[in-house]
């Protein structure tokens, strides 16, 4: 198992930068692909980014492209989520998640239901 905890969330007005950070703890980091999720008030969790194994190969929600940037640093074991040019519509509880891809290296996953472990989620509020 992995154990994912989230850290840099918090409240920015619109157009600011926020950094999210998901630190993995168990086993080896670089044998998980992971993803950002998030969750606003009253709406379904929603796919944001997702990285493979080596950070060579990343995929974005179209809300997202060309302002949110997914990385991986697997010497610290921690993903990161960059957040630029912050919407209010990006006010959500954001979540990474974690799947280990075996032998399929750069498979990336784009549904929650592909994920088998969730860290406790960050808020980020976006006020106008």
């Amino acid at each position: 198992q992995v154990q994912l905890v989230e850290s840099g969330g918090g409240l920015m007005q619109a157009g600011g930068s926020l950094r999210l950070s998901c630190a993995a703890f168990g086993r080896t980091f670089s044998n998980y692909a992971m993803g950002w999720f998030r969750q606003a008030p009253g709406k379904e969790r929603a796919f944001v980014a997702a990285i493979n194994w080596n950070g060579e190969s990343t995929f974005y929600a179209d809300s997202v492209k060309g302002r949110f940037t997914i990385s991986r640093d697997n010497a610290k074991n921690t993903a990161y989520l960059q957040m630029n040019r912050l919407r209010p519509e990006d006010t959500a509880v954001y979540y990474c998640a974690a799947f280990a891809v075996g032998t399929d290296w750069y498979r990336l996953g784009y549904s929650a239901d592909e994920y088998d472990y969730w860290g406790q989620g960050t808020q980020v509020t976006v006020s106008s």
